[in-house]
């Protein structure tokens, strides 16, 4: 195959026996396929020669080192100014560690480490140009048909041959490097790079690191929101590997664990527009109740996120947690201390290298020459200008000495990553001593068969490394080449007067360990602010959740007579218990009954006393004057029987307020309905006697048949069986016994809820008791009216007849009354009271109507309390006669006048 190639030399010097290693550049087909495949043009490898901008350092074995020594620069540049924390401090971290591993008697022993230093401008496709320098050694070239301009074959030196690589950085400079690195099976380890990407090892499987992945940084981070009770919060990544894919594993981490929404979730653009980090605010306060907002950015990200928040006025309203590229560093809050108060930032645990300390602070121009950015370095440190060949020098700066001292002259912190360095460059140190006393036991320095080393077997000791690092603590990695999780939590206090600035308050290694009276917030409060969509529900309130996130709700209460079940939902209290006053549970409805004390009970106990006296009065008087002209005309048998059904009739009121028990309920049933029926059994009886006596005098002498005393007590005593008769039969079919009944008072307001322990008697039943009697009523009171033409001294009828139509208009007052209550929460105590008062006025109308005027005449007016004559049937009949024509001829006009004397005691 016919070889693709050009050759370049240098117009000042020959590459043919004395050039340098930058005076001849070739470029053969293997080199081309991998510039294609990383999507590198050849011309853009010319631009960087042979051997990029970099610091050699000689050594029987080199390692690579990767550092963003400057930063990234402007659009067509790829480097901008120089870093001189991240950069330098980081990179001369390995040079002080390449120097104490090679004056280390027991480390490596006859063997020197050197190194390729470059630097990657913080950009990734920078980063992947340089690292081919790694990779030119185990590119085989055929240089046969190259020639120097003069004929001559070019002198091309061996390559160097890196055995593993320090770094890099960023992780998106690490997932490139080590696609490239892979691919020649050189082994990477990474002081900086968290990415959890870099964890997949079927594709970056010669890629080890000693720090922490941010999968347990976001661990780390999720502990720490629920630690301060947070289940609302939402997350801002910068654009890239690390900010993207730290924030994808705090969200699968807060899935798993669950009990976390994210209420936005925003990415930062890498090249942001005016006004993009102003918008930014604007959408995180949209859910202004996601105080919490968790962040993995870059610094210059935070820093901006900061500024936005201030011009927003929103100063103290964002609690930030920060991942580690904020840690604890000064530069994201400068000048914006009061909107950074209070965040919560995490940092792998780390600790400061005094001997490193020691070696920097004595760096100078004079013994740091290797180092062929120091001098950059320093005119950017002092603020001062070097005298350089071929740079003109700037007169607003001060020219600098030579004689400044770091740390003294200007301001010195070590930077975080210093330690993690040292201890990257310290595993490939440890992996090749393993390896060298393996495979070269007994040799001096590097034997055969490390050289070259082989790379998968390099990765398999460095996987197997285990020591304590620069600080003290292990240093090794699980099966995917990961550090071990350390970090400290950290809290920017301003507020604490006695120490402003960054606080550890909290550990975590495996489990969070964190110390909440030492956190301070806004203003110097001690009290955790709140970051939550939803605030629990109070006592008795039910969460109805918001569909699709389950850390927002509405609350509801359980109205009426529903508890709170649980959380989520409401049940109905069982029918005879109602709710506690808070919802959390059921108890028991208070029972209640009719009390002797109560107004609605007061009142009809009042007239059945009365009743009560005047009826026992009566009965004396009729006992004591049982042979008395008045008493015998009344009829003596039938009053007694209606002055007991009156009695009967006041004592129902004592038996419908009593305590509902089984023996009272009985006599209830027996009763309530037996008096009256007593009372118009015996009215029915007497007016029937009148009507029938009356009518058979108009048409015969001869008397009606059943009118005797006796025939009369016979007829009411038929009456009255029937009632008794439905009674018992009652009492067979549906034994009397007591109920409670909670749906008579179930107001909507439980608080008013009550049982009324009451007889098993319902409204129908009442009625039904009742009707019997009503119909003894409504037929006594059409007899009395078809009697009310009788002669007038025959005024048994008329009394009769005006008592029943009073108590007529008594029970038509009380039906609508009785049935008009059934919905009230006072329906027993109306209906009782109703029920009681109607019956004993139509027994105080009966009784007023018929006896008391003749208790009145017999103790007031004995005179008149004497024998008329009597007179027959025949009399009588003729009597009627004579007041009919009487009738008659008054109709016609004529006047006449006949007294007649009836004889009573018919």
């Amino acid at each position: 195959m016919a070889k693709i190639m050009t050759s370049q030399c240098h117009k000042s010097q020959s590459c043919c026996g004395f050039g340098p290693p930058f005076g001849c550049h070739v470029t053969t087909f293997p080199r081309l396929l991998l510039m294609l495949f990383l999507g590198l043009s050849p011309e853009t490898w010319a631009q960087q020669g042979t051997q990029p901008h970099s610091i050699k350092i000689e050594g029987d074995i080199t390692l690579g080192g990767l550092f963003p020594v400057h930063s990234r620069g402007p659009a067509g540049v790829p480097c901008g100014e120089i870093k001189r924390e991240k950069g330098i401090h980081r990179m001369e971290a390995m040079l002080y560690a390449l120097d104490q591993i090679n004056s280390d008697p027991d480390l490596l022993p006859n063997i020197t480490l050197g190194a390729r230093i470059l630097d990657t401008c913080s950009r990734d496709t920078y980063a992947l140009e340089q690292s081919l320098t790694f990779v030119q050694a185990l590119i085989q070239k055929d240089n046969s048909d190259v020639r120097c301009s003069n004929g001559e074959p070019p002198i091309i030196p061996k390559p160097e041959r890196v055995v593993g690589v320090i770094g890099a950085s960023g992780s998106s400079v690490s997932i490139m490097v080590a696609n490239v690195l892979r691919l020649f099976a050189i082994p990477q380890i990474s002081y900086a790079s968290t990415a959890p990407e870099l964890s997949d090892k079927s594709r970056y499987e010669f890629f080890s690191r000693v720090v922490p992945p941010d999968s347990y940084q976001a661990q780390a981070m999720v502990d720490i929101v629920k630690a301060m009770g947070w289940n609302y919060v939402s997350t801002l990544a910068s654009e890239g590997n690390y900010g993207e894919s730290g924030v994808d594993a705090f969200l699968q981490i807060s899935r798993e664990a669950g009990g976390l929404c994210i209420a936005q979730s925003i990415k930062i653009p890498r090249e942001p527009k005016p006004g993009g980090f102003d918008k930014i605010i604007k959408r995180l306060m949209e859910t202004s109740n996601a105080r919490g907002v968790i962040i993995f950015a870059n610094e210059d990200d935070i820093r901006r996120v900061l500024e936005a928040a201030k011009r927003a006025n929103l100063t103290g309203h964002f609690l930030f947690v920060g991942s580690d590229s904020w840690g604890a560093k000064s530069s994201p809050i400068l000048d914006q201390e009061d909107v950074a108060e209070g965040a919560v930032t995490i940092l792998p645990k780390r600790a400061s290298i005094d001997g490193f300390d020691n070696y920097f602070t004595s760096r100078s121009l004079e013994n740091n020459r290797r180092n062929i950015w120091f001098a950059e370095y320093w005119e950017d440190d002092f603020k001062c200008k070097l005298t350089r060949a071929g740079i003109k020098y700037d007169l607003g700066r001060r020219k600098c000495t030579g004689e400044e001292r770091i740390a003294q002259e200007s301001q010195y912190e070590q930077e975080g990553k210093v330690q993690f360095v040292i201890d990257a460059v310290y595993v490939m140190a440890h992996a090749l001593h393993s390896m060298n006393l393996d495979l070269c036991p007994g040799s001096m320095g590097v034997c055969e068969k490390m050289d070259p080393v082989e790379g998968s077997k390099l990765l398999q000791y460095i996987r197997s490394v285990n020591f304590n690092g620069s600080a003290g603590t292990g240093v090794m990695f699980n099966e995917n080449g990961d550090a071990p999780g350390r970090y400290d939590i950290f809290q920017f206090q301003l507020s604490n007067t006695t120490n402003p600035g960054y606080r550890c308050i909290g550990q975590w290694t495996n489990h969070l360990r964190l110390n909440a009276e030492e956190m301070q917030w806004s203003g110097g409060d001690s009290a955790v602010p709140d970051s939550v969509c939803s605030f629990p529900c109070e006592l008795g309130e039910r969460k109805k959740m918001v569909k699709g996130v389950p850390c927002c709700w509405h609350c509801e209460l359980c109205d009426g007579y529903q508890y709170q079940l649980d959380e989520l939902n409401c049940d109905m209290c069982p029918f005879d218990m109602r709710p506690m006053p808070n919802r959390t549970g059921c108890r028991s409805t208070p029972i209640i009954k009719l009390e002797w004390s109560s107004p609605w009970a007061i009142i009809p106990v009042f007239l059945a006393v009365l009743g009560i006296l005047a009826t026992s009065g009566c009965i004396i008087t009729f006992i004591r004057f049982n042979d008395s002209p008045i008493v015998r005309a009344s009829g003596r048998e039938l009053s007694y029987v209606l002055l007991t059904g009156i009695f009967l009739i006041y004592l129902i009121t004592f038996l419908m307020i009593a305590e509902p028990s089984a023996p009272v309920c009985a006599f209830r049933r027996l009763l309530l309905g037996l008096g009256m029926c007593i009372t118009y059994s015996a009215m029915l009886t007497k007016t029937n006697r009148i009507y029938r006596i009356f009518e058979q005098g108009k048409k015969a002498v001869t008397p009606p048949p059943f009118i005797s005393p006796a025939s009369q007590l016979i007829i009411t005593f038929i009456l009255i069986g029937v009632q008794l008769l439905g009674v018992f039969i009652w009492f067979g079919v549906v034994p009397p016994h007591t109920i409670i009944d909670y749906e008579e008072q179930r107001p909507p307001n439980p608080e008013f809820a009550r049982g009324v322990l009451k007889c098993d008697m319902s409204d129908l039943a009442l009625v039904l008791c009742l009707s019997y009697s009503i119909v003894l009523m409504v037929t006594c009171t059409v007899y009395a009216i078809k009697s009310r033409g009788v002669p007038e001294t025959f005024n048994e009828a008329k009394p009769i007849g005006f008592t029943m139509y009073t108590t007529c208009i008594v029970w038509l007052a009380f039906v609508p009354i009785f049935f008009g209550t059934a919905q009230s929460t006072e329906k027993m105590f109306i209906q009782t009271t109703t029920l009681t008062v109607s019956m004993s006025l139509s027994a105080t109308v009966s009784l007023g109507m018929l006896y008391i005027p003749k208790v009145y005449v017999i103790i007031f007016h004995p005179e008149q309390n004497v024998q008329k004559r009597k007179r027959s049937f025949k009399a009588v009949a003729s009597a009627v006669t004579t007041q009919l024509s009487q009738k008659e001829d008054k109709q016609n006009g004529e006047s006449k006048s006949s007294a007649i004397v009836p004889d009573r005691s018919q």
